[in-house]
């Protein structure tokens, strides 16, 4: 996780940065499971990392992307982004136990499409987005509470609360 500029203090940043740790770690069960031969282990790591990563790919996409992808100067980044999370999701499926090799190039992948986004791609938005395009990307990040579901919350709604004026 970068640290030098301080955008990981952005909320949505932070949390994307945190998440990155997160699937970084699964990454390393899944190489063990992958190494060890089984494919139980295999399957059961693989979810792991599935279940980080996907959710964490459409919050992106959803949020931070979409404002950010408005401005032509990030729009082909961000779709060569986009584009990274569909190859990760085909590099994931094609793991096989034993399979070293396909490890080391998901892993590779991984790593290297993390480094576009930690140490690039927040930074530059932490400089070019505004208070209210944070605002918006805030409003359409869709997140969870405690593990559950991916949600947006409504116009009047904080993390938790039901504004009940608006029914």
């Amino acid at each position: 996780m970068c640290s030098y500029c301080g955008c990981d203090s952005i909320e949505v940043i932070g949390r994307f940065m945190t998440e990155h740790v997160e699937i970084i770690n699964a990454n390393g069960a899944l190489r063990a499971a992958v190494a060890s031969g089984e494919q139980a282990a295999l399957d059961t790591a693989r979810a792991r990392v599935a279940e980080l990563l996907w959710p964490h790919t459409v919050a992106e996409e959803a949020g931070l992307f979409t404002v950010m992808a408005r401005d032509e100067v990030y729009a082909g980044h961000i779709a060569t982004l986009c584009g990274e999370h569909e190859m990760l999701a085909g590099l994931l499926e094609t793991l096989a136990p034993g399979d070293r090799l396909a490890m080391m190039h998901f892993e590779d992948a991984l790593r290297a499409h993390i480094d576009k986004e930690d140490n690039g791609l927040f930074p530059a938005a932490a400089i070019a987005l505004d208070g209210p395009q944070w605002e918006e990307v805030h409003a359409i990040t869709p997140h969870s509470h405690d593990g559950g579901e991916l949600h947006v919350h409504g116009h009047g709604e904080a993390a938790g609360h039901r504004d009940d004026s608006t029914l």
